[in-house]
């Protein structure tokens, strides 16, 4: 039995154009886009219709999972609560970001994180889920044992993306060390020689494991074809070497240069919706709003707030000079989608997966209406 859906009367926003008219999908596949009146289907009643967002980069499942410190809750209830809101946000394809590697945080136990990936392919077979729920691995390469997480995947399919990622103070997100003092001394409330021990451990093992770390999830990414990501690349050099590592994501470059080196080898450039919406960095690195009035930004990630993937476009289109809104939109859908090898979804289009968002905005802070997941409702 074939399963239909029609929606009229709608602003659709194409990869270049908006049009006014209707869309007919079958069998969750977009078939016809048509700009003459018609009187069948649902009347969007001059809302914009868009392509599922795709979202590359978030960590909000561990807010879910460990919403206290100390404090795990059962797994499949954080992963229902974090996929109703990322659905609810437009969201239909998720990389749910699952932390590699222990820190003085405490961070994760060995087997967690698996024990989660097995928990969220459960609850996507099991028919739980809204949006349709891939994993991205952060691997905190200056950490003794990323690789020991790491191994834990090697026979997850749902992993189609890692990042390389050191936290140590004078790397990538934390140049200054003003930066790295306000994000944990001043934060933690640390004595100054607490502080400087930290400092130095810290430092210690990014000398003695990033490098070896880096390399050794390079190789195995390549081995099954993952996309490797480079996380907050500072300078020239990090953009030299993520060219080596045939890196294809640059998340989060915290200069300029390094996202305009970037950009023009080829890497999509990610930043923060937030940042966007809020007009800064939380971490006092470059604002995302520059990078777009340079032309150097190319994803967008919600990050910590899903809802700030459906904003920021529209902030952009609004405030961002030289950025329309069919642009802005391919930020968050056909570009991260490219960027991660997701050829079936993204854009509207004939033959395209039929994951659809309905969108009100008479002003301000747009309205998530309805959601579909090829071709049927899930918001």
């Amino acid at each position: 039995m074939t399963e239909e859906l029609i929606l009229r009367n709608a602003r659709i926003v194409l990869e270049d154009e908006i049009v006014t008219g209707s869309l007919v999908a079958r069998n969750g596949v977009i078939t016809d886009i048509d700009t003459g009146p018609t009187t069948t289907g649902e009347d969007f009643e001059g809302d914009f219709l868009i392509p599922g967002l795709v979202e590359l980069h978030t960590d909000h499942l561990e807010s879910h999972y460990s919403p206290r410190p100390g404090v795990r809750w059962q797994m499949v209830s954080a992963i229902q609560a974090h996929d109703a809101q990322v659905a609810s946000s437009g969201i239909t394809t998720v990389f749910d970001c699952l932390r590699m590697g222990s820190d003085e945080d405490g961070g994760f136990a060995p087997g967690e994180m698996r024990e989660m990936a097995d928990a969220l392919k459960r609850a996507q077979e099991e028919g739980r889920l809204r949006a349709d729920h891939l994993i991205h691995l952060r691997c905190e390469v200056s950490a003794a044992d990323v690789l020991d997480h790491f191994d834990n995947f090697t026979d997850v399919n749902e992993v189609r993306l890692a990042s390389l990622m050191d936290h140590a103070p004078g790397q990538r997100q934390f140049q200054t060390m003003d930066q790295y003092t306000l994000y944990y001394k001043t934060k933690r409330g640390l004595s100054d020689e607490a502080f400087a021990q930290f400092v130095a451990r810290r430092q210690e093992a990014s000398a003695l494991y990033a490098d070896k770390h880096r390399r050794a999830i390079v190789d195995h990414c390549h081995q099954r074809g993952v996309t490797v990501a480079s996380h907050d690349d500072a300078t020239l050099d990090h953009v030299e070497e993520a060219k080596g590592f045939g890196v294809k994501l640059a998340e989060f470059p915290t200069s300029l240069d390094a996202a305009k080196a970037s950009h023009e080898a080829g890497m999509s450039v990610l930043m923060g919706a937030p940042n966007i919406v809020r007009g800064k960095s939380h971490s006092g690195n470059i604002a995302a709003r520059d990078l777009a009035g340079h032309g150097v930004l190319d994803v967008l990630s919600s990050d910590y707030v899903p809802l700030s993937l459906i904003h920021a476009p529209f902030v952009l289109a609004d405030e961002e000079n030289g950025i329309d809104l069919p642009q802005a939109i391919r930020m968050v859908t056909a570009t991260p989608a490219k960027t991660v090898g997701l050829d079936d979804r993204g854009r509207i289009a004939s033959g395209l997966r039929a994951d659809l968002v309905r969108i009100r905005r008479d002003h301000g802070v747009p309205v998530v209406r309805s959601v579909w997941r090829q071709g049927r409702r899930v918001a």
